[in-house]
């Protein structure tokens, strides 16, 4: 026989009162029953005695988890990697996402985050059939327009990435240059150097115009939404009135292509990069010839993106992402780099604390401007030595020498007589 436990033995005495009180059974029968209930019973007590021991496991468990640290709060979102170089990157105009177009053609949009971890693909498209070479967020950010070497025009649900609009055929020749007016207007340069604009709402384009000889580089657009800015392959600034749907005027040729166009100077001054390493300035209703050009030491400038109404970042086929203050026109240091590899394109985020970059190596970088915003160049000039390297702007940068503690010059600073000047060509 099996030894009971106390409990069993009191539920075994309180089985027998109560048949005690009651008719007596069989004094057999009464035992056997009296037995079977407690082996029940027993084997009950056993299980729940598992479960609660499962139970508190399962308590442990929960709480280490509880007590697992953070993700680690970075400076910046972590590199995104992708299989194919992006020619194209456009920020959200409200949300932290980040749109790329690669050469391959697939469109991806990103969640970035600067929390460790969490920076994730939300979707990706494979609809174009060759290079997408630009791309570009609507004003309420619902959609996402990208252009490709395939000459077609791509609309597409940022929610889904479901395409809900092509124009296929869009240019005779490979689109390489997008820009959104306004909800309903867009405008496409191509690689023969032809301008269109486009009205969503209607079938063909409204302004169709070819004054360039080469590629559509870049396009810019003024406060108003009337004049239209094209960089050409062909060295020439073009002025375009989309208004009125008519060619303003060339500039005379520059030296090299002219690769980006932007606006500086609160609209003042137009910036346009080179393929030759210069930036020339243009003023405002003063297209026809440059009023300035200042030669970096870089092998081109690509691309331009301003951060301030006075300073300007550029990338360059040597991989540096060089910071640059127009007027006084400085080389203000390095920003970042793509480890040799050219920069194709940069990007400013909604909030403008974040600049992205995308390079031949395959690589997403992102870039705090936090402490580049707030930096004020003064008029005077500091001589330094011949050859010099790139202050660093950031923690990513190559070069961790202290930049910003140096930026305010002091006037009693005296330049050595073997140091030479050469601020402007940097």
């Amino acid at each position: 026989m099996p030894r009971l436990s106390s409990g069993a033995v009191s539920l075994a005495i309180e089985h027998a009162q109560s048949a005690a009180s009651g008719p007596s059974p069989p004094p057999s029968l009464s035992l056997s029953v009296v037995l079977g209930r407690t082996r029940a019973l027993s084997g009950h007590l056993t299980e729940v005695g598992i479960s609660m021991a499962a139970s508190c496991e399962t308590d442990t468990d929960t709480e280490a988890e509880t007590e697992a640290p953070e993700p680690r709060e970075r400076d910046t979102p972590e590199d995104v990697v992708l299989e194919a170089p992006a020619n194209g990157l456009a920020f959200h105009p409200a949300r932290n996402l980040l749109a790329a177009g690669d050469v391959d053609g697939d469109v991806f949009v990103f969640e970035y985050s600067c929390r460790e971890g969490e920076t994730k693909e939300l979707w990706s498209s494979g609809h174009h059939l060759k290079s997408c070479r630009d791309l570009a967020f609507s004003e309420d950010g619902r959609k996402l327009v990208t252009v490709s070497k395939d000459k077609a025009i791509h609309i597409l649900d940022v929610e889904q990435g479901r395409l809900d609009q092509r124009t296929s055929k869009a240019h005779s020749a490979a689109i390489n240059s997008l820009l959104l007016v306004d909800e309903h207007l867009l405008a496409t340069g191509d690689d023969s150097g032809r301008i269109r604009l486009w009205d969503q709402r209607k079938e063909g384009p409204i302004m169709d115009l070819k004054q360039h000889e080469e590629y559509i580089a870049d396009m810019a657009l003024d406060p108003a939404k009337k004049l239209l800015l094209t960089a050409g392959g062909d060295g020439c600034l073009g002025v375009f009135n989309i208004k009125r749907h008519r060619f303003e005027l060339l500039s005379e040729a520059q030296s090299g292509d002219l690769t980006s166009v932007t606006l500086m100077k609160r609209g003042k001054k137009v910036a346009c990069g080179s393929s030759e390493g210069t930036i020339y300035l243009f003023n405002w209703n003063g297209f026809g010839a440059t009023s300035d050009r200042f030669a970096l030491k870089a092998e081109s400038v690509d691309c331009i993106v301003p951060i301030t109404d006075n300073l300007l970042c550029t990338g360059s086929t040597d991989g540096i992402i060089r910071a640059v203050n127009i007027l006084p026109n400085r080389v203000v240091g390095s920003v970042g780099q793509h480890a040799g590899e050219p920069v194709e394109q940069l990007a400013l985020s909604h909030c403008g604390q974040f600049l992205a970059s995308s390079g031949h190596d395959h690589r997403l970088k992102f870039w705090n401007m936090t402490q580049l915003r707030s930096v004020v160049v003064d008029d005077y000039r500091k001589r330094k030595k011949k050859g010099g390297q790139l202050q660093a702007l950031s923690s990513k940068a190559w070069g961790m020498d202290d930049f910003f503690a140096g930026l305010k010059e002091e006037e009693e600073t005296v330049p050595d007589a073997a140091e030479e000047e050469s601020e402007d060509s940097d």
